[in-house]
């Protein structure tokens, strides 16, 4: 296992951590006794960093993690996991989910804390209502040890957010295909600038991008390379290969795909891609979005809609289905967004456009929006 420093205090974390979110299933649950070895084996194997979230398998991931972290493993991690901003109603409510975290886990402190799916609406009402007293007081007495939020804002959006507070970290999307996509490259590299710690959320995709079996035009690109690797290695490496990262999440279920993924990270060094790899990587990320039946760059211009359509979230759904043709996915998404939950606001489904034109008078990609809508709700809805 290769490991990388946390900027701000020194901790050498696990480059590959292990996300907690697909945790192995049998009938409708969690697997507990195949997640709690799989877990044990990613932790002898190296991995010291594990992510979880109190929504995570409908609550019972953190459970579950707290019973994996038995018999002497919780001294071997850090344990990160996440305040759900959508249901903080009160400064008081903070506290009350906090120890209830703690209590699930069975710690007596969080090693790295996010303020769960920023965007610019959620952080201003998490904010009025004391976040920053929260999480001050809370470091203070010692049940948070390092602050940070996890982010699914519009680009613009992020750099105020690191500003608005001493964060220790940050999580954010990033893959080959999301460069310019929420804070993307620009702001990895400023929260970098900061001296904050970058945890890197879906690498590849939710597994789109680590299919055995990619589209033909991306197969045909990845076997001029030189060396041979899996779309899996590929697209960990390409992350792995900026200095800037240091932690990539894996929502790894599958004992194979844990091995495979704990050897690319026992090699995958920082700036180790040749020219002629990142072009590689270049011309695959050129191709799948070729097959995009959108050509939105999520900049948001659109925005807002007269009729609370969140565009960019349903083009980039929309797209999602045509590129990798994961219809349960790309629905199970499309539905989870654009109904609003996640991000606290209001709902934003295609099916809402009234076709008043807005929109199209500020596209800089001239698309022709509400006609795209109705393809995306006849496709998601």
């Amino acid at each position: 296992m290769l490991y990388r420093t946390m900027p701000k205090n020194g901790d050498m974390l696990s480059a590959l951590g292990f996300g907690c979110m697909r945790l192995p299933m049998v009938d409708g649950v969690i697997d507990e006794d195949r997640a709690v070895a799989q877990i044990r084996k990613a932790i002898d194997d190296g991995v010291t960093y594990l992510d979880t979230a109190w929504p995570y398998h409908d609550g019972e991931s953190e459970p579950l993690l707290g019973k994996a972290l038995k018999d002497g493993y919780r001294d071997k991690v850090k344990i990160a996991t996440k305040l759900p901003t959508w249901l903080i109603k009160s400064r008081e409510d903070m506290d009350t989910y906090l120890n209830a975290q703690l209590e699930r886990l069975g710690t007596d402190h969080i090693d790295y804390y996010l303020i769960h799916a920023l965007s610019r609406p959620s952080w201003k009402t998490i904010e009025a209502l004391g976040v920053k007293d929260f999480l001050n007081k809370a470091v203070k007495d010692g049940r948070i040890v390092n602050p940070g939020f996890s982010f699914h804002g519009l680009s613009e959006d992020f750099q105020p957010i690191v500003d608005a507070y001493p964060w220790v970290f940050c999580q954010i999307q990033y893959n080959f295909l999301d460069t310019d996509f929420q804070a993307g490259t620009k702001g990895l590299e400023y929260a970098a600038s900061k001296e904050m710690g970058v945890v890197i959320m879906e690498p590849l995709r939710g597994g789109n991008l680590a299919l055995p079996e990619p589209p033909r035009a991306v197969a045909d690109i990845w076997d001029l390379a030189e060396t041979k690797r899996t779309p899996a290695e590929w697209a960990l490496r390409w992350v792995w290969n900026h200095p800037e990262v240091t932690v990539v999440l894996s929502g790894m279920n599958d004992e194979e795909h844990i091995r495979q993924n704990l050897a690319v990270a026992a090699e995958a060094e920082a700036d180790s891609l040749t020219r002629a790899e990142l072009d590689l990587v270049k011309r695959t990320a050129a191709t799948y979005r070729q097959l995009m039946q959108v050509g939105c760059t999520g900049c948001g211009y659109c925005m807002p809609c007269p009729a609370g359509v969140q565009i960019p979230t349903c083009f980039d759904m929309f797209n999602k289905l045509h590129m990798f043709g994961n219809e349960a996915e790309a629905k199970l998404m499309y539905n989870a967004f654009a109904s609003g939950a996640v991000l606290q606001r209001e709902p934003g489904f295609a099916s809402q456009c009234v076709e008043c034109g807005q929109c199209m008078e500020k596209c800089p990609q001239s698309i022709e929006i509400p006609e795209v809508l109705k393809r995306v709700a006849a496709a998601l809805e």
